[in-house]
């Protein structure tokens, strides 16, 4: 019995020892970035100007870390934040402490152009949004925001096709539709066609512009859209109203 317990003692001793080694050199405290981030947000800039970064300062405690700022555009593919180019951009802040744990902050950029309604219907919209004649309720009212810009070769491309009905209405990342083309013939007259079809890449189906009518006074549009998936048929009517920007 006396080895036993003599046994018993010098093992819990180990244990003790290990554990001691094992946990001396961890920290007992981090602190993980925190942003605080300066001017507008979302930050609207004219096509063709200049983005000046307002700036975003990341402190782990009271120690300013250093920052690295990337941007990407979400419906255009670039890479960079891009003043010629009509987009919503996502600027991201990121800073690492000392322990490497990494913080992150971000901004809205959205870079616009607010055509007249007359010769351009390029903007920033507000979308209110009908499915097969029914609104969804209130996060399907007001939605912001729906993008129109210029193509090079003239024609016009808009953010979504469904108006905002999925992406912001029903808040499913990523399930815009923003394929749709729109030829403006003569704008006054609302004489437009709607060449083609796209998909939705995060549903699928068929998806088509078929109608849209512009009003310069009230600065609304209403665009039809029609989506085919499988054997269903869903019908859409966005009032988009531009923002005077």
């Amino acid at each position: 019995m006396r080895k036993l317990i003599i046994a018993i003692f010098i093992a819990s001793s180990l244990f003790t020892a290990c554990t001691n080694v094992e946990t001396e050199n961890l920290s007992a405290i981090t602190y993980f970035p925190v942003f605080t981030i300066s001017g507008a947000n979302p930050y609207f800039v004219e096509q063709g100007t200049t983005y000046v970064e307002p700036g975003a300062v990341a402190k782990a405690g009271a120690t300013i870390v250093p920052t690295i700022t990337t941007a990407v555009g979400k419906y255009r593919g670039t890479t960079t934040l891009d003043t010629s180019k009509i987009d919503e951009y996502e600027v991201t802040y990121s800073a690492t402490n000392v322990d490497g744990f990494v913080g992150k902050g971000s901004r809205k950029v959205i870079i616009y152009k607010t055509g007249n309604l007359v010769n351009s219907i390029e903007g920033v919209y507000t979308s209110t949004i009908l499915r097969n004649g029914v609104n969804g309720g209130d996060s399907y009212i007001d939605i912001k925001y729906i993008y129109i810009w210029k193509k090079a070769d003239g024609t016009y491309q808009i953010s979504d096709s469904f108006g905002g009905w999925y992406e912001f209405g029903r808040a499913i990342a990523h399930s815009e539709s923003p394929g749709g083309i729109i030829n403006a013939v003569d704008i006054p007259t609302n004489n437009f066609t709607f060449p083609g079809t796209h998909s939705n890449a995060y549903f699928g189906g068929t998806v088509k512009i078929t109608g849209l009518t512009v009003n310069p006074t009230t600065k609304q549009l209403v665009m039809t859209t029609t989506w085919v998936t499988g054997d269903t048929t869903y019908n859409f009517l966005a009032t988009l109203t531009q923002v005077q920007l």
